[in-house]
């Protein structure tokens, strides 16, 4: 037994609400569970997802079209390279035809402006698979990560060492709806877009050692995202000094968690020891993309679902 839902995009962290992310979490634990016991789920038999993406993809291309299939539907990938999107067709049209012939669109592009757009002339549920200024679902199954580890985030302190990007304004974002703490370390010159600041539960550091104090996760990215390789030079000398190593960690609470969305580069963001050290949950966080995903596309497609009824 389910309950329709209007038309919901997922664009950003900020667009669901405390209940709405407790809900799918509690859907994810589930579907997990089924998938770890090889039971037979499948809720969306005869939907199609459509994956458009304009930017390199490993985990978020295998994490959606594997999800999709897991859940009885059908995953089609589309380069923007290889459609009419990759000469010139507006952005706006691609939206009104593909919303058409599927049943929920995932997009991972440039611009947050581009897949605004596009959601605004879709006819079916959009969930951004990455901008250059959010990263929503890697975030999503970051929290669900800790949750397994750790249990509830709310009051918890997020170190972020590193750069300025899309995973901290989801972060960030996150933290307003969960109710915790981030300390933001990064070095001058790439500080944080305040434009895509909403919150005041965030604390800055110019020592990235004293951002990881008593922190309960630790959390980094590359230092280079998609986009600025020709900056690359210019920020292996701006970050040096903000790789998380083991004296970083030190700092942080007893019990913390490491956590990189991947993919990542020993030596400069986050040295060896770490990453594969006892405290990083790196590679149960990409596995969580999978499972948060399944339980996100459930929720814009079905809506909530009976999770007693069903968790059988």
């Amino acid at each position: 037994m389910s309950i329709q839902k209007p038309i919901k995009h997922y664009l950003q962290f900020s667009d669901f609400t405390l209940d709405e992310y407790e809900y799918v979490i509690e859907r994810a634990h589930l579907i997990k569970r089924k998938f770890k016991n090889y039971e037979i789920y499948h809720p969306l038999i005869d939907r199609t997802l459509v994956m458009v993406f304009e930017k390199n993809s490993t985990r978020t291309r295998l994490s959606f079209e594997a999800g999709m299939h897991q859940l009885g539907g059908a995953a089609i990938y589309l380069n923007t390279r290889d459609s009419q999107l990759g000469r010139g067709e507006p952005v706006e049209d691609a939206g009104q035809v593909m919303s058409r012939m599927c049943d929920i669109i995932m997009v991972r592009t440039f611009g947050q402006d581009i897949i605004e757009r596009f959601a605004a002339n879709s006819r079916v549920p959009v969930i951004n698979g990455l901008t250059n200024e959010h990263h929503p679902c890697q975030v999503f199954a970051d929290i669900f990560t800790y949750y397994e580890h750790r249990g509830p985030i709310t009051g918890k302190t997020v170190a972020w060492v590193g750069d300025a990007n899309n995973m901290l304004y989801s972060w960030l974002q996150a933290a307003e709806v969960f109710g915790f703490h981030v300390n933001v370390s990064t070095p001058k010159g790439y500080d944080m877009d305040m434009s895509l600041v909403s919150t005041d539960r965030y604390t800055f550091f110019e020592n990235p050692s004293d951002a990881c104090q008593g922190a309960h996760l630790v959390n980094t990215d590359v230092w280079t995202s998609m986009g600025y390789e020709e900056e690359n030079a210019a920020r292996l000398k701006a970050f040096d000094g903000w790789i998380v190593d083991s004296a970083k960690m030190s700092r942080a609470a007893p019990d913390a968690l490491f956590m990189h969305c991947l993919p990542a580069h020993r030596g400069e963001e986050v040295s060896a020891d770490v990453i594969d050290g006892p405290q990083s949950v790196v590679w149960d966080e990409a596995e969580n993309r999978l499972h948060i995903q399944k339980a996100l596309i459930e929720y814009l497609l079905i809506g909530r679902v009976d999770t007693k009824a069903d968790n059988t």
